[in-house]
């Protein structure tokens, strides 16, 4: 299994809400203790734990494809697994699908152009902004304070969902984890 995680890269993108896919990915690498296997070709930081390889594609989100499926055709990955932020869902949020559409996510536009649109997606809520127009500062944006309070839980929650999808379908991950917000509502 292919498990990529969305962000851009560089230290000024670091904990926006655009680079939760990231975020998730490191907690991943961590728990796994995974080895480095990143090659130039794979235009992204890749690593190995047992049969599953994690991604950080390290071109900007908009080219996100061309980094996964270099890394998808090389180890010969039949599953995907897209982890990625959602501004159609409640910060908190935590859903499971295969397939559908990009809802406008320009990483999802690109993955989906590379290796069709029959993979997992972990969509995690970041909320949206007021108005329609700060929609990219929003998402380039760090979270408020109120999320960083909960950002760590939110993340292992998603790891955690990962680590059970190992081991079972996504149907009974979804079921598992699918949250339609955090627990305690915030701005």
């Amino acid at each position: 299994m292919l498990i990529v995680g969305l962000g851009n890269p560089g230290s000024d993108y670091e904990k926006t809400r655009h680079n939760i896919g990231f975020m998730v990915i490191d907690e991943l690498n961590r728990r796994l203790s995974s080895l480095d296997i990143s090659k130039t070709a794979f235009l992204g930081k890749t690593y190995k734990s047992k049969n599953h390889f994690l991604l950080k594609p390290q071109t900007f989100m908009n080219l996100s494809g061309d980094s996964v499926v270099k890394v998808k055709n090389f180890y010969k990955v039949e599953d995907v697994v897209v982890i990625h932020d959602d501004l159609d869902l409640p910060f908190g949020s935590l859903r499971f699908k295969k397939g559908g559409g990009h809802g406008g996510h320009n990483g999802l536009k690109s993955i989906d152009a590379n290796i069709t649109k029959e993979y997992i997606r972990v969509r995690m809520g970041i909320g949206k902004p007021e108005h329609k127009g700060e929609v990219t500062s929003y998402v380039l944006g760090k979270f408020n304070t109120d999320q960083e309070k909960y950002l760590d839980e939110f993340i292992d929650k998603a790891c955690d969902s990962i680590m059970y999808l190992f081991e079972h379908t996504m149907h009974e991950t979804s079921a598992k984890f699918s949250q339609k917000e955090q627990a305690k509502q915030i701005p």
